[in-house]
């Protein structure tokens, strides 16, 4: 299940965060975590993760330029990764707040948009 851009969270806009927020709890991601059900909190509960998987080295590119490009125009720059020529992984954090804002759970719905089903 993917998101569909019509979703509360792909509708909105990253706002820009120099530290100046507080990192959500645990009580405030649940909710929003449901909206992006197919990422997942990381082991240090700072970080969203999700797994990709694709058919070939080129497609695997091709995602992650697309997912760049979201990043750039949202001005929220995931961890990417690619391994074994065709895994992806991406990781959102917000870094300035060392911990999870509302910024990440809006680029992870932007990427699940894209992302291929």
């Amino acid at each position: 299940m993917t998101a569909c851009p019509t979703d509360p969270l792909a509708k909105k806009h990253c706002q820009p965060c120099e530290g100046d927020v507080e990192k959500l709890t645990s009580q405030q991601i649940q909710p929003l975590l449901t909206q992006v059900p197919l990422w997942q909190v990381g082991e240090t509960g700072d970080a969203l993760q999700r797994k990709f998987k694709f058919r070939d080295f080129v497609s695997a590119l091709a995602f992650l330029n697309r997912v760049g490009e979201i990043a750039e125009d949202e001005q929220h720059h995931p961890d990417l990764h690619l391994t074994g020529y065709r895994h992806v992984v991406i990781e959102i954090t917000t870094h300035a707040i060392g911990g999870l804002s509302e910024n990440d759970f809006i680029l992870a719905a932007k990427i699940d948009s894209t992302a291929p089903q």
